[in-house]
């Protein structure tokens, strides 16, 4: 598959989800999200997607256009009823009210449920960081959706569990933590399955706990499943996805990871801090740069050629796709073309 302009895929995106049954402000949001996730070298949670959120609408799992009801509402908090719309959608929505209430009561909180896959949760984050503001967000799977087994156990019980947090810096790019609780997202299993590529060692293991190369073992039945973060310190990785799990799951009302729950989704919760209420917003940007500075004057360890901050491999990934174009492998254009055709649409 050739390299795609980042614009065309939008367009074609947006056009898939109009015909998909979108409205033309959903189409737009959930289309610009996954293209910004495929600059960002994101790939899991780029195009990738179109078929799932396909195969969802027509399930009815996806609601296109459904509305999106405010169930409590404080000067500093929000949850919000998604009324399983498209997950973009209601996150946007989700932090533009957080950034809102924020501006007036220095911190707010926002959290959403029936609302279904979010994608890139730093997609948010970095909307908070451009305006000044430091944005923190965090999913659990709505409690379904367990794809990664507990530390010490081989049976899935937690979703990656995703969180990021984004804040300003001097120059123009924000400092971006966007990190799962698992050593690799879903997604990326998907990526490399698609491609017909092996996965590394410590990624996945098989049904029976052994460790593969073969991202085809996380799919057969019985499953393998996705490890914890930290290699023979796994337990932080999976404290961490319990500790997102119970925020997102009970703030929102989504629920915690259980069994019986019919189908993945995303319970979210996110905190927004405005920072001139603070201090003024230079003298935050100040000091990190200079503990940018600090960090990045350690010598070298060997096989590096220089030291990166958190959102600086995203920010030069989109430089240079912006440029070169997106790569789609085969098998996902194929998937998007079958959606097409389907749809009556001609790509």
């Amino acid at each position: 598959m050739p390299l795609l302009p980042p614009e065309h895929l939008k367009a074609l995106s947006t056009r898939l989800f109009v015909a998909l049954g979108a409205t033309a402000d959903e189409a737009r949001v959930v289309a610009e999200h996954l293209v910004n996730s495929n600059l960002a070298g994101h790939d899991s949670h780029g195009v990738l997607r179109i078929p799932q959120y396909a195969k969802m609408i027509e399930e009815k799992r996806i609601v296109p256009g459904a509305p999106i009801e405010v169930e409590r509402d404080t000067p500093t908090m929000t949850v919000l009823n998604g009324h399983w719309g498209f997950g973009q959608f209601i996150a946007k929505r989700a932090f533009d009210i957080a950034m809102g209430k924020a501006r007036n009561s220095a911190i707010s909180c926002v959290a959403a449920h029936n609302c279904n896959h979010v994608g890139r949760v730093g997609e948010y984050t970095e909307m908070v960081a451009a305006q000044g503001m430091i944005g923190i967000a965090m999913v659990n799977n709505h409690g379904g959706g367990q794809v990664m087994c507990p530390h010490g156990g081989t049976a899935k019980r937690l979703s990656p569990n995703p969180i990021s947090v984004a804040f300003p810096t001097g120059a123009s790019d924000p400092i971006l933590l966007d990190i799962t609780s698992s050593v690799v997202a879903e997604g990326k299993l998907r990526v490399k399955r698609n491609r017909g590529e092996k996965i590394p060692l410590g990624w996945v293991t098989d049904a029976q706990g052994r460790p593969t190369t073969d991202p085809n073992d996380f799919y057969k039945d019985p499953p393998g499943a996705i490890l914890p973060f930290g290699g023979m310190a796994a337990h932080k990785g999976f404290g961490l996805a319990f500790v997102i799990d119970v925020l997102c799951g009970t703030l929102s009302g989504a629920g915690c990871s259980r069994p019986g729950v019919p189908h993945p989704a995303n319970g979210l919760f996110g905190i927004v801090i405005d920072i001139q209420k603070f201090l003024p917003l230079t003298d935050f940007r100040r000091q990190v740069d200079a503990l940018i500075q600090h960090v990045k004057s350690s010598p070298l360890a060997p096989g590096f050629t220089e030291i990166l901050v958190p959102g600086e491999p995203e920010h030069r990934e989109r430089q240079k796709r912006m440029a070169e174009g997106i790569f789609v492998e085969d098998e996902t254009w194929r998937q998007i073309t079958e959606v097409a055709t389907k749809v009556g649409l001609r790509l």
